[in-house]
């Protein structure tokens, strides 16, 4: 997913994107749904969420 489609998902939800990274505002997005931060983090090898929208960037723990 490309940063400006990250920004306007945060938008939606009312999450301001500031200078974040890309990485920052995903977690930033998931914490406020409700969900753990885990968007590029060694949880990626336990997850089992196959239909979350960061999956196919999620690939590469940072």
């Amino acid at each position: 997913m490309k940063m400006q489609d990250v920004k306007e998902k945060a938008a939606k939800i009312g999450v301001k994107a500031g200078r974040k990274t890309k990485t920052e505002l995903i977690r930033t997005i998931q914490e406020s749904e409700g969900n753990i931060p885990c968007f590029q983090t060694v949880a990626f090898f336990s997850c089992f969420e196959e239909d979350c929208c960061w999956r196919p960037d999620c690939s590469t723990p940072r």
